[in-house]
């Protein structure tokens, strides 16, 4: 499992996860799947979606980029709309798969990611030499 190194491990100041510590051995790769966002969303849920998009579009950019340790369940929130499969077959069961954002759906869903002047996330590597 590919480990990227210098993205941030959590949301700053909160315990939202944006990557995992180690791969899933005997249980299988968990899967990604999109998940419905509803309206009624917390406030807390839509700021842990929008940084963990940030921290993408940051590490990534517009390049396609391997799964490796982040979170499934962090993706599947994006998964289908603002991250999209970069490849034909998509394994959703593989740390070696590749995704990539959907730049034209994410801006529009996300508009404060993009925005000029914004403070990029910092990498919390020292605290989590998993990450």
């Amino acid at each position: 499992m590919l480990k990227h190194r210098g993205f941030p491990g959590r949301l700053p100041g909160t315990d939202f996860q944006f990557v995992i510590r180690r791969a899933v051995h005997g249980r299988g790769v968990t899967r990604i799947v999109a998940r419905e966002r509803y309206r009624d969303r917390a406030p807390a849920d839509r700021r842990a979606d929008a940084g963990f998009l940030a921290a993408l579009w940051d590490h990534f950019g517009e390049a396609a980029f391997e799964r490796g340790n982040l979170d499934a369940g962090r993706i599947s929130w994006l998964f289908g709309r603002e991250v999209v499969p970069a490849e034909d077959p998509f394994d959703p069961e593989s740390y070696e798969a590749l995704l990539r954002i959907d730049l034209r759906r994410a801006r529009a869903a996300f508009p404060e990611v993009f925005a000029a002047g914004r403070v990029p996330l910092q990498s919390d590597d020292e605290d989590e030499p998993w990450a």
